[in-house]
């Protein structure tokens, strides 16, 4: 008998009814599936760069967001906005004229280059944050020491065109006044100081916490709090914080070995997929990793980053954002869930 020659009567009832609780347990699970699906939260992919300085890493983080999606936050030090001969206007609280820990621009060209990448970015929708100045150790710091080193910083960005003989582009004025809203602290050094000035110049965040894994951020503050969270890495699994200069003081003691770059690639990569996996599958909390514009190692954790978020930052309820993308988000849906 063909199928054309099936007739309704020829179907025993007792096939009928098994194959109709068929179709509604079938339909019952994608229903539950479904809503499974709308109850679980996105997984939040926070990735930052401290400094922000190395025009050639500029150029590789911003290639590696517009082919991935992923946006990232660059936590910017002023003193790379200044060149050489203009130090002399930047003094650090407590120190002299002309100081910096991590240095300042070669000349006025190297500078504008990268304000040309801080300008591409931020029109990306990558988020610039503030790393203050000249990266100094500010846990001692007073309210009012940190007042003035955000007053220099945001001195440094506004006038940073005009002072390397450039004119600035149309909606820079407004960019240098309004979209810096997070902070993160040099060598992650906080005090009752910085806290205080934070909220007190109405950041909307800081980033400069350490928790014991992956958290929430706190909100309870008028300055939210995002802490950098210890994951396991390595054969024996011992917690660290997620940034690349802590894996580089582990795998090599601080010292440059390039020629065991491949195996710390492939230990970050493992410790960055097993610290997502842990969170995508279970509390969906915020992952933050931490990265500075220094290749360490050869070049390992760069390369670990890359394809971390080549393989991760298109992949279903999963969101690569900036952590003030990542306020919007969660506070959308908190006030969802309140309603």
């Amino acid at each position: 008998m063909f199928l054309s020659e099936v007739s309704p009567a020829s179907i025993k009832k007792p096939a009928l009814s098994a194959l109709t609780a068929a179709v509604v347990a079938a339909f019952a699970g994608l229903v539950d599936i479904a809503a499974q699906a709308e109850e679980r939260p996105e997984q939040l992919v926070l990735i930052s760069f401290d400094g922000a300085h190395d025009n050639r890493l500029w150029e590789r983080s911003l290639a590696m967001a517009n082919r991935s999606g992923a946006r990232f936050t660059y936590f910017l030090s002023c003193t790379f906005l200044m060149s050489k001969a203009e130090r002399e206007a930047y003094k650090a609280p407590g120190h002299s004229a002309g100081r910096s820990n991590v240095g300042f621009a070669q000349d006025k060209a190297e500078a504008l280059t990268r304000l040309e990448h801080i300008w591409s970015a931020y029109q990306a929708g990558n988020e610039i944050g503030s790393h203050g100045c000249g990266h100094f150790d500010g846990k001692d710091w007073s309210k009012s020491d940190w007042l003035k080193e955000f007053d220099q910083f945001d001195t440094a960005l506004s006038t940073a065109w005009e002072n390397n003989d450039a004119e600035a582009p149309s909606g820079w004025a407004r960019f240098a006044t309004s979209a810096i809203r997070g902070f993160r602290a040099p060598y992650l050094a906080t005090g009752d100081g910085l806290f205080a000035a934070l909220e007190s110049r109405g950041f909307a965040y800081d980033a400069s916490t350490v928790s014991k894994g992956p958290v929430s951020p706190d909100f309870s503050r008028p300055t939210a709090h995002f802490a950098l969270p210890l994951i396991p890495e390595g054969p024996k699994q011992r917690a660290i914080i997620a940034m690349d200069y802590n894996l580089f003081v582990r795998h090599s003691a601080a010292l440059e070995t390039p020629s065991k770059s491949k195996e710390f690639e492939e230990r970050a990569l493992d410790a960055f997929r097993a610290a997502f996996e842990a969170e995508y599958s279970g509390k969906r909390r915020p992952l933050q990793l931490g990265f500075h514009f220094v290749e360490m190692n050869g070049g390992a954790y760069w390369n670990a980053l890359e394809r971390f978020v080549d393989e991760t930052c298109g992949r279903a309820e999963v969101a690569c954002v900036t952590y003030q993308e990542a306020i919007e988000r969660l506070k959308t849906k908190a006030d969802g869930s309140a309603s």
